[in-house]
Parts: structure tokens; sequence; C-alpha cells
């Protein structure tokens, strides 16, 4: 076979993986979720959501954490910033909704170089559960929230989590980050699920707390930069497994830059090429650039037109990016041809880029990331002492 003849086969190949992976996340997605025993026991859960500002939904996500049909559960609001603004907000909430169902815990523990994970500790250490939530602040919980997690969980979980669905965009930046969430990185980890290769996300994650106290903590989530590929490692090496949730929960979006999108996605880019670097080398094959340039060569070589063979790789692609979003309730407009075009576009520099690139910003903290896969953190982290930043307020 001539090389024009290999190349096209290869760009076939590679679209018909994408296509594959399509077909077994919509399947995923439109499953009925078998009945666990974990969700006909309803066992009390505790829901620890770390805080940091006022975002531009933080009084939705927050509350909608609150008002869910679930009979035992509780919500403890972690702060690091006995200064922070959205502290007003959580007094409110618990005035409103009762210190028995909300509390709010101001202070972190620097056990790690990951911020997020700081502020969780007191709240892991006051949940009195056997059954615990880490859930980022942005999550719109719907009203099922916690029976959706529950009915995940299977004989051999060790975490059930969920990305998150990006949703409600306001601008085309947003519906670039949604491209990115949705039909690229919700898609890829559900068909890996699918395979038995589920990855854990940070965004929702449902423990058994006996299970994790008994592998060091919540602190252990600390031996990675990310606490997601920390949980991973921790699960598979226990001999469990990671598993995803029915349907993503929703991430609310409203206006985005495509620049902050885009910065976003190096940093978590970055996280995954220090922490499972064999994965990440071959990310690169999920995007339809190296198909679109095979095409063009076998285009030439042929003597076709030279845009042919990259516009129907893109056709088909997106395509089966858009027939899946529709098909399980994902947002798709119009534009979101060109948003996904824009994030191929983007993709392969964020990828490259993440072999080289040392230093991300996470809402304001500033940590390199070495090339060897350790993290350090510059002069304006905490330091990693255990000791608390500031004092603790319980109400």
């Amino acid at each position: 076979m001539t090389a024009a003849g290999w190349a096209a086969l290869s760009a076939a190949l590679l679209v018909a993986m994408n296509l594959l992976s399509q077909a077994v996340a919509f399947w995923r997605l439109r499953r009925p979720l078998l009945r666990s025993a974990l969700l006909d026991e309803m066992p009390p859960v505790t829901i620890v959501r770390p805080v940091r500002g006022i975002e531009a939904f933080s009084r939705e996500t927050a509350i909608s954490g609150l008002t869910l049909d679930y009979p035992r559960y509780s919500t403890i609001f972690c702060v690091a910033d006995a200064d922070d603004p959205i502290i007003p907000l959580i007094e409110e909430l618990i005035g409103t909704y009762g210190a028995d169902k909300v509390r709010l815990i101001v202070g972190d523990v620097a056990v790690s170089a990951n911020p997020k994970l700081n502020n969780c500790v007191k709240g892991w250490e006051a949940a009195e559960t056997e059954w615990v939530i880490l859930a980022d602040s942005n999550v719109l919980m719907p009203k099922d929230y916690i029976q959706r997690k529950l009915a995940a969980w299977r004989r051999d979980s060790g975490l059930v989590c969920s990305m998150p669905e990006g949703s409600r965009p306001q601008n085309f930046g947003a519906e670039v980050e949604c491209a990115f969430l949705n039909a690229f990185q919700a898609r890829w980890q559900y068909f890996g699920e699918a395979l038995g290769l589920g990855f854990a996300q940070g965004k929702s994650m449902l423990w058994n707390k006996p299970f994790l106290d008994a592998r060091g903590g919540i602190a252990a989530l600390g031996a990675e930069i990310a606490e997601d590929a920390a949980a991973t490692k921790l699960v598979r090496e226990a001999g469990k497994h990671v598993h995803l949730v029915g349907q993503p929960f929703g991430q609310p979006l409203g206006e985005r830059r495509i620049r902050d999108a885009v910065q976003r996605q190096f940093r978590w880019a970055r996280l995954r090429r220090v922490t499972f670097l064999p994965f990440f080398a071959v990310e690169i094959l999920s995007a339809p650039l190296l198909p679109a340039a095979l095409a063009t060569f076998a285009d030439a070589a042929f003597g076709w037109p030279i845009w042919l063979g990259p516009l129907a790789v893109l056709g088909v692609w997106y395509a089966g990016d858009i027939a899946l979003s529709a098909g399980v309730g994902w947002f798709v407009n119009w534009r979101s041809p060109f948003a996904m075009l824009v994030r191929d576009l983007a993709f392969p520099a964020v990828w490259a880029y993440a072999f080289v690139g040392g230093e991300v910003s996470w809402r304001g903290n500033a940590m390199k990331i070495r090339t060897d896969g350790a993290n350090e953190l510059n002069d304006a982290a905490p330091a990693l002492s255990g000791a608390n930043r500031s004092a603790e307020k319980t109400l």
C-alpha cells in the first residue's frame, strides 16, 4: 500500500474510533441504571462543599444542595478565609434552612498543594456519617442528586463521581467551554468507564468514609497535585473501581472568555500530563487534527481537492458530537460546530504546551508543576505544615 493509502486508512480508523466512543457514551448515558442495594438502604449522607468568593450562580447552586428530595442529609460549607465574601450568604442560608441541616466551617488545614483539598479537611473530619459527598460549589444539584449518586454505587465501587456538564452558556466563549466539557471530556470519560478504566473527577465525589479513612483519610488525596488523580490511584490500588453517575450534573457557565476556557484546559491537561502520562500521551488521537491532516495528505497524493478529506473528517466528527449531545440532553445549538472547531484548533496546542509549561493558576493560587510529575508551591502558596491558616468558626 502506498503512503497515501496508509494515510487514508489511518484517518478512517481514527474517525471510526471516535464514532465508537460517541456510540458507547450514548449507550452508557441512556441505559437505565440498576437499582443498587445502597439506594435501597438510603443511608444518612453528609455533603461537604468547599466555597470561595461570590460567583455568578453561587446562591442558586448553594440552595440547590439544600432542597434535595432525600430524607437524611446535611451540608457542611467549608471556607478557608474568615474574610471571604461568601460567608454572609452561607450564614443567611443557615438561618433559612436551620443549623441542623447546614453548617459553616472556616479555616483550612494545609495537607497538600491543593487549596480546594485543604479547604475540605475540616469538613471531612466533622462529617459523622458513613457516606460523604465532596462537591464543588458550582455544581447545580437536581432534586434526586443523592439518589443518583447512590444508584451508581456497585459492590466493586471505591468511588462514584460525576464530571461537570456545561450548561446555560450566555456567550460564545461559554459555548466553547461546553464543547470541551460535554462532547469531549465527558464523552471520553464514559467511554473509559465502559472499558473498565474509570477515572475520578473532583467535581462531585461520593465516598465511603471508613474506606477512605482506612487509607489515610482525606489527606491521602494530597498525594497528587489533583485530588481526582490521587483518588483514582487510591481506589485502583485497593482493587476497586471508579464509577460514574448515570448522567453528569450541570455546571451553569454564564459568560466565559475563550481565553479563560482554554487556560483552564491547559491547567487540567498539565495535571493529567504529570499524573497519568501514558494516557495523556495518546490524548492527541482523540482530536480530529491528525486524521484531518492525514486526509489532506491523501487528497493531495490522489489528486483530489485537498479540502475534501478534512471536510469529511470534521463533518462526521461533529455530526457524532452533535447527535450525542442532543440525544442525552446536553447543550447544543447552531453555533456548536463552530465552538467545536475552536475547541479542536486549541486542543493540540494545549496538549503540546502541557509537556513544557510549568506554572498554572488555580483560583488565584499559582502553582508550579515540574516535568517529573512532582509539584511545588510558590511563595504565595501555603506551607505544608498541617497548621490552620485561620481560626475555625462553626455555626
